[in-house]
């Protein structure tokens, strides 16, 4: 299911809510939490009115235009447009006050740009279709058991087309920072997906050789 981390006081409640019904797992932290979100979130909304101070959101906000954080949408209010800082520029931006209804298409939108997802949820890539709202996966309408690691890894590899990673950072993505086991694990889960999805047909994963893993992009 996709993460959304919602960074703001109890006045975007209905935003969650909205993303919920939408079908989006929803993290709400108010600013000034102690304890950060688990694992990585698809999508970061900062409400600016409330966390602009906040630590935790001038993080995401430095992080944002590099493009490898998870993409960021802020609520600006209108008095914040005129001293919204170009270096610290979020993925996309709407004004305090949107409704729930365009806030849950922008999330849409920048799931899509960034991920591939579409609007009903799912990752399609030739054969494959991942439903990330039901935790599915299907190679040419027959549907793959896969153990919930080999789902993650999968749905990470899929929603991040293109772009190289370490096993290290596969470990800490997918299993989170505190996992102990070794980078032989992305080696033996990456060799059950490809047994369980792949034939030499219709390769998904690739090896880049001293470095990681990729999903292909063509």
């Amino acid at each position: 299911m996709t993460a959304i981390l919602l960074l703001g006081d109890a006045t975007i409640a209905p935003y969650a809510r909205a993303l919920e019904v939408e079908g989006f797992d929803v993290k709400h932290l108010v600013p000034g939490a102690v304890d950060g979100p688990t694992g990585t979130p698809d999508v970061i909304i900062v409400d600016m009115s409330a966390a602009a101070e906040d630590p935790r959101a001038q993080r995401y906000l430095e992080e944002a235009p590099g493009g490898q954080a998870p993409p960021l949408i802020a609520l600006v209010p209108p008095e914040r447009l005129e001293v919204l800082d170009p270096a610290k520029s979020p993925d996309d931006f709407l004004l305090a006050g949107a409704t729930a209804a365009e806030l849950c298409a922008r999330v849409r939108r920048i799931l899509y740009l960034r991920h591939g997802v579409d609007t009903r949820n799912t990752v399609k890539y030739g054969d494959l279709v991942m439903d990330l709202a039901n935790y599915t996966v299907h190679i040419s309408g027959r549907p793959v058991e896969l153990t919930y690691k080999e789902y993650e890894l999968l749905r990470f590899l899929a929603t991040n087309r293109g772009r190289v990673f370490t096993r290290e950072t596969l470990l800490n993505k997918v299993w989170g920072y505190d996992f102990y086991g070794g980078a032989r694990t992305v080696d033996v889960h990456i060799r059950r997906l490809r047994a369980k999805i792949e034939d030499r047909h219709a390769p998904f994963i690739e090896t880049v050789r001293n470095v990681g893993y990729r999903f292909r992009t063509a």
